[in-house]
């Protein structure tokens, strides 16, 4: 009996989504027979409609607009090809910078693949100079009177204040944006009252890093953010900003900033630049500018444009500062005293505060050399929606918060420790 006599491989032969290949596999025949048989018969199968994508093709998707498919054939792809898969998504196949590759094995069968690149796209959004409309707007509406230091005793107190992980533009299980934005206004209350109740005659504000959400960490976080990467910037200088004015009402303020994974200029999980180019030291830039045209008393820090990590000295207690995302949460005091090592900034900080694992934890680790009296890591709490993907993967969560402690003339004080 004859394979033209059977009904199901005269199917397979008319069936124009299954190609040469598939058939011949299946049939345990040559190519070449299918494309004669189909010839006998008169069926004709429009190569270039039926092949831009059938079942079993791979296809890849970047965030800069390039995309690639893999396929397998019963010849070598041309251009043409690849002009016909762009084509057939809607997009113009002039716009794209195409290339093919194809790798014969087995019998009349090829493994190709064809790639596309924007020739046009935009160029990435740089940290240079970005326009926040939101923040020229609230400078505008404030009024900064001096501070009028009335403490008699002489005693002289800094409040630290640790603003961690805002995320800006996240949503998850505790909210949205507006969510986040009451969260923050309480927060500031919060803190008004801690420096009223509590004497302080300068503080210290650290942007401990991750201002924004981003959109280079996860997929999700193209469908699930409810700002704009530009809005994320701008909103996010704002709150810091009305953060800045409240404590410069207190006295003179030190901002620190420090770069941070969701902060960083970057495509995908890939770096673009230098450590310096990050969101959140773009935001601390625009605020000292902002700063000095207002006259608030604030003095901004940073590190080095090749660095990640800054220590400032307060009342002759070194405080240093890193995001927290260059070591596992665990091996933390480990990397603190690596430090000493490559003569970092951090390596003979008194207390080192970080952020990204989104939980307090305050731990004595080592001893300083300069003072005789314990170094201590403080793991700031976050100020984000949450981490939902971390809590569903390991079953763990912690409350958002705002650390704040006090530093004075004897050193770190422990029991100013709180969390708002």
């Amino acid at each position: 009996m004859s394979l033209l006599d059977d009904a199901r491989y005269l199917a397979d032969l008319a069936d124009d989504t299954l190609r040469a290949p598939h058939i011949a596999a299946k049939w345990l025949i040559g190519n070449s027979t299918v494309k004669d048989h189909r010839k006998k018969l008169g069926i004709s199968v429009q190569a270039a409609a039926a092949e831009v994508v059938t079942r079993g093709d791979v296809t890849e998707h970047s965030s800069d607009g390039s995309r690639s498919i893999t396929a397998v054939r019963d010849r070598p792809i041309t251009l043409a090809d690849a002009r016909a898969w762009i084509a057939s998504s809607g997009d113009q196949p002039d716009d794209y910078t195409l290339s093919i590759k194809s790798i014969a094995y087995g019998l009349e069968m090829f493994s190709n693949k064809m790639s596309a690149t924007p020739k046009h796209k935009a160029q990435a959004e740089t940290p240079n100079d970005f326009d926040l409309p939101a923040l020229y707007a609230e400078v505008a509406r404030t009024e900064y009177a001096p501070h009028i230091d009335c403490n008699a005793s002489g005693t002289r107190t800094t409040t630290v204040v640790v603003w961690a992980d805002m995320q800006l533009g996240k949503v998850g299980g505790r909210g949205d944006t507006a969510g986040l934005i009451e969260r923050l206004a309480q927060k500031r209350a919060a803190l008004e009252r801690y420096m009223f109740e509590n004497y302080t005659s300068d503080t210290v504000f650290i942007d401990a890093g991750d201002p924004i959400e981003g959109f280079e960490n996860v997929a999700a976080q193209m469908f699930t953010n409810d700002l704009s990467l530009p809005q994320q910037v701008d909103m996010a200088a704002v709150e810091m900003w009305k953060t800045l004015a409240l404590m410069s009402s207190f006295g003179p303020v030190d901002a620190v900033a420090v770069p941070s994974n969701h902060g960083a200029w970057r495509a995908g999980k890939q770096s673009l630049g230098k450590p310096s180019d990050d969101w959140g030291l773009t935001i601390q830039s625009r605020l000292k500018f902002q700063a000095e045209l207002v006259g608030l008393p604030i003095t901004f820090h940073k590190p080095s444009d090749w660095d990640e990590s800054v220590a400032v000295d307060v009342r002759g207690t070194k405080l240093g500062v890193h995001h927290g995302h260059q070591a596992a949460c665990d091996q933390m005091p480990k990397w603190w005293a690596g430090q000493q090592h490559g003569a970092q900034a951090t390596a003979d900080a008194d207390v080192l505060v970080t952020g990204h694992y989104h939980h307090l934890r305050v731990q004595p680790t080592g001893r300083s050399i300069r003072t005789g009296k314990s170094k201590w890591w403080l793991q700031a709490p976050t100020l984000d929606n949450g981490s939902d993907w971390y809590r569903n993967r390991a079953g763990d969560d912690s409350d958002p918060g705002l650390l704040v402690f006090q530093i004075n003339d004897a050193g770190f004080d422990l029991q100013s420790l709180a969390v708002l």
